[in-house]
């Protein structure tokens, strides 16, 4: 990987991390609709699901960084 992408890729990093720290300062507003009860075995369920997709993300992207570095 050239130091011109590392650097572009790192910078895309940085800013998809500000653009999640922003969202996680700034919760929606309060006249937003509250969200409909679930059950706990659902929520565990749907937790369960976006650990894989993510683990699933973060491997594709570990992949990509590795075969740019070769």
């Amino acid at each position: 990987m050239t130091g011109d992408r590392s650097e572009a890729a790192v910078q895309r990093i940085e800013a998809a991390l500000t653009r999640i720290a922003r969202a996680a300062d700034n919760p929606p507003q309060a006249n937003t609709a509250p969200a409909p009860a679930v059950s706990v075995s659902a929520l565990v369920e749907k937790h369960e699901a976006l650990r894989e997709t993510v683990s699933r993300a973060i491997e594709e992207i570990d992949a990509v960084i590795a075969e740019l570095d070769q």
